[in-house]
């Protein structure tokens, strides 16, 4: 008993007894651990990026590079992340069909499937925003008039305060919103394609961007009913001005000369 009382006060009784406890619990977990389902996602994840190298080397490397380091005909895609591949194809802007001052939105010619594993390679370069999932983008509950408040400070100046575009600088413009997927709308706010900026999480909150799609759909919504009357298409303050002023005004100089007509004869009568 005093031989064991003694070697239980060796200063290196402790640090025994957590080896031993560490290869207990290492043991226990290789036992119990999934590893079946671990090595079969880093296994499908494996074979998404080598696919996704096959249609990039095809579809994309031309203009930016066979490593995406990017060349005079396209942008560096290290570091752009899975979300931005997953706007650009998913809304068919990529592969771009002639070189001008903007990528338009066109027709998509890629399955998802196929984008999925576009997104997987590009996401191997380098680490950036990953695709969102459903919940960090369904408008359900969000707070629309909150997000009308957010998308008329930073969004409005070039999307127009109802999200019908507008022109901008050398053959730029802010293009429509109307019938754009609530994903395509988040992952445009997560990683600033084109002229737009961008707004990270940091920024502006997931909660945030959710209550910004929710006006979005709000006012693309029923165009059935608008309550401020006729609104000329949603395009602003200026169209509908000048409607005033060349219809309003052209009614009130019509009635002047009418007036003024029907006077000068009632006097030579």
């Amino acid at each position: 008993m005093k031989k064991l009382s003694a070697r239980r006060r060796h200063p290196l009784a402790a640090v025994v007894v957590l080896l031993l406890a560490l290869a207990a619990t290492g043991g226990l977990y290789a036992v119990f651990a999934p590893a079946d389902k671990a090595q079969a996602d880093t296994t499908a994840q494996s074979l998404a990026i080598e696919e996704g190298k096959k249609l990039y080397a095809v579809g994309c490397a031309s203009c930016h590079g066979t490593g995406g380091q990017g060349s005079t005909d396209g942008p560096p895609l290290v570091g752009v992340g899975a979300a931005a591949v997953d706007f650009q194809v998913g809304t068919g802007r990529m592969p771009l069909q002639q070189q001008s001052a903007q990528a338009p939105k066109k027709k998509v010619i890629y399955s998802q499937a196929e984008i999925d594993q576009l997104a997987a390679f590009v996401a191997s370069l380098g680490a950036g925003p990953e695709i969102p999932t459903k919940q960090q983008y369904d408008p359900a509950g969000a707070d629309a008039a909150k997000g009308g408040e957010l998308f008329r400070t930073n969004c409005a100046q070039c999307h127009n305060f109802t999200g019908q575009g507008g022109a901008l600088t050398h053959g730029k413009y802010a293009p429509s919103l109307e019938g754009v997927s609530p994903k395509h709308l988040y992952e445009a706010m997560q990683t600033g394609p084109q002229n737009m900026p961008s707004f990270p999480d940091t920024t502006m909150t997931e909660q945030n961007k959710k209550d910004i799609i929710a006006y979005v759909d709000a006012v693309n919504g029923d165009k059935t009913v608008s309550p401020g009357g006729l609104n000329l298409g949603g395009l602003g303050p200026v169209s509908e001005g000048l409607f005033a002023w060349i219809f309003g005004l052209g009614a009130l100089i019509a009635v002047a000369v009418w007036v003024a007509a029907r006077t000068a004869k009632a006097k030579k009568s």
